[in-house]
């Protein structure tokens, strides 16, 4: 048990370092054809921000452990809601754009409820199912760059993009190729390792799915959200993690059923509904004043605990 918690732990420092490298690789080679930085922030880094999560997702799928499959994109969806954004919030009063709250929030929305509508029909996520969400996330990606443009020919201010390292071109191809290499090797140690936790613990791979990937994969978000609130700089954390969360559903979730078939229980379905209803809460919150104010962090943390002890108690059968 003690070497599939350090193997587990290895497994999430390959997945978050196979990230960085590959997004340092991918983003700087866009760069070198002449592609605007905003689009690469728009794809190569916020695909990149999703890695662990679909390395996860996809290996879990692949295995047939579906239930760590879907349980990882919803329990990652919800730790960056409520956690990501409630920890960020103690620090300093998180701002979110009007037209984020109009666009990007509403089609999260849609995202869950679309993932929710396809899960209770047959109670499975399957190839078709799968391929309806890829087709959905590249439209919803292609609306968002001509949606950038626009802005930028309009004269407004050109969408901030993270800074991207100048690497020769045979850096790149490495940093890509190590970067998916890792990425690929931690999203099995993570699985195998979870595997056997769960086993010795007597978890379900929903719990597992829920709690130690769905945190472990989140964790480059929350460390990063953090440092940048001690910042100052985190004011457009929750248009970040609502992004986040879309590419996810749409992109990792879209993945994992179009390549296997995900079977989807009663809990998960229940858990989809739980994400709706924060996602509603939260952009209650935020709508008037359009920030995130302490007093709703904590109010979104005590949640999050609340939900944890739940869902530990009801994989115990003691609900149920």
């Amino acid at each position: 048990m003690v070497i599939a918690w350090i193997v587990l732990v290895a497994g999430f420092v390959l997945l978050v370092k196979g990230a960085d490298f590959f997004v340092d690789g991918a983003a700087a080679f866009a760069q070198k054809l002449k592609v605007p930085g905003f689009i690469i922030g728009m794809t190569v880094v916020a695909m990149g921000t999703s890695a662990p999560e679909c390395a996860v997702s996809i290996t879990a799928s692949l295995r047939g452990s579906n239930g760590m499959a879907i349980s990882n994109v919803i329990g990652s969806n919800v730790f960056n809601l409520l956690v990501v954004c409630g920890v960020c919030s103690l620090f300093m009063p998180l701002a979110i754009e009007k037209k984020t709250l109009k666009r990007e929030f509403p089609f999260s929305l849609f995202a869950a409820v679309l993932l929710l509508a396809l899960g209770a029909v047959g109670m499975t996520v399957g190839h078709v199912d799968g391929a309806v969400m890829l087709g959905i996330f590249v439209v919803f990606l292609f609306w968002m760059v001509m949606s950038a443009r626009k802005a930028m020919r309009a004269g407004e201010e050109e969408p901030e993009s993270e800074e991207i390292r100048e690497l020769s071109g045979l850096r790149c191809v490495i940093y890509m190729a190590g970067g998916v290499a890792a990425i690929v090797v931690g999203g099995q140690l993570v699985v195998n390792s979870a595997e056997t936790i769960a086993l010795g613990f007597g978890m379900s791979e929903t719990l597992v799915g829920l709690t130690i990937c769905s945190i472990g994969t989140s964790l480059p978000e929350l460390v990063t959200s953090v440092v940048a609130s001690r910042k100052n700089q985190a004011g457009m954390a929750l248009g970040n993690v609502i992004g986040s969360n879309i590419f996810n559903i749409l992109l990792v979730g879209g993945l994992a059923s179009a390549i296997s078939p995900i079977a989807v229980t009663t809990n998960n379905l229940i858990d989809l509904i739980f994400l709706i209803a924060i996602s509603v809460y939260i952009m209650l919150l935020v709508w008037k004043k359009q920030e995130l104010r302490r007093g709703g962090g904590v109010s979104m943390l005590a949640i999050y605990a609340f939900y944890m002890v739940y869902i530990c108690v009801r994989d115990t059968g003691i609900l149920f």
